[in-house]
């Protein structure tokens, strides 16, 4: 009997706290839209405002608020664009990213469609800086290649669809400034693998930067570190052609001259680092404070 009464009891306890949780649903405040009923003009520019004023992360929501209430008309569609900049602002860049490509793949023949392009292309430009790429403007060749990739194939996709857009000669900038930090990052993984003795690894990086990236200022440093890896590896022939291509190309070169200009004071410079090792692919006499070797 007594188990039969806590059964009972338990029941409907359990019953009445259910009751009680579905009651108290209806005792919280409902949390009104004050968007609601708004125009698609007012929401536009109420979102276009704080967008201006850098309130990034209530342009967006509004956008996306006027977007899914009038997918359809001009404020659809500017809504679209200025979400991927308050996106990319907000330091959003994945966001941004997709806004810009749905803008493009919707509205290919939109008068504005190459600003889409541009900005993509600017959101990877910049997209594993963080916050600190807005204070201090981080060196391209130190990052994440893939990126700059990205980067250049959008303004080159912009620069050779729209020759008339205004953008086109700030996106031809930045795409020769990228084809520069990706050259300069290939040599910079050459001189790595150079200094660790891997002067396979190092040529072939050397010759792709070479290949891929002509006529760009690390041809140079590449050049220098071609010669010094053949030289390395006992490959006379090919070492002396890198040399005589880089004599040929750089006449005044310090990968030639073995000279650099260095402050006094940096006079514990690695050995295997100095222009002279990688003009003469040979290791020069020992300095004269090096007494411990």
């Amino acid at each position: 009997m007594q188990r039969q009464f806590s059964l009972v009891l338990s029941r409907a306890l359990g019953g009445a706290l259910l009751a009680l949780a579905l009651s108290g649903c209806g005792l919280l405040p409902e949390v009104k839209d004050e968007t609601a009923g708004w125009s698609a003009d007012r929401l536009y520019q109420t979102a276009h405002d704080a967008m201006m004023s850098g309130n990034y992360s209530r342009a967006v929501k509004l956008f996306d608020q006027l977007e899914a209430r009038y997918p359809y008309g001009r404020y659809a569609q500017q809504a679209i664009l200025e979400s991927a900049f308050a996106n990319w602002r907000a330091n959003e860049t994945a966001a941004a990213i997709a806004a810009a490509e749905r803008f493009i793949r919707t509205y290919p023949n939109h008068p504005n469609v190459d600003y889409a392009y541009y900005l993509k292309g600017l959101v990877h430009f910049r997209e594993d800086q963080g916050i600190i790429g807005y204070v201090y403007e981080l060196d391209l060749s130190e990052r994440d290649p893939r990126e700059m990739r990205s980067s250049f194939a959008a303004f080159k996709e912009l620069t050779a669809k729209f020759p008339d857009s205004r953008y086109y000669q700030d996106s031809v900038e930045r795409m020769r400034y990228l084809t520069n930090a990706m050259a300069t990052y290939e040599v910079k993984v050459a001189n790595y693998y150079y200094q660790r003795g891997a002067y396979i690894a190092a040529a072939n990086r050397a010759q792709g930067a070479l290949v891929n990236f002509p006529q760009t200022p690390a041809n140079e440093r590449a050049l220098g570190i071609l010669r010094a890896s053949y030289a390395k590896l006992g490959i006379t022939q090919l070492a002396d052609d890198s040399q005589a291509i880089l004599a040929k190309t750089f006449p005044d070169s310090r990968y030639i001259t073995g000279v650099k200009e260095t402050p006094w004071w940096n006079f514990w410079k690695k050995e295997e680092e100095s222009y002279a090792v990688q003009a003469t692919g040979q290791l020069a006499a020992k300095p004269w404070w090096k007494f411990w070797d």
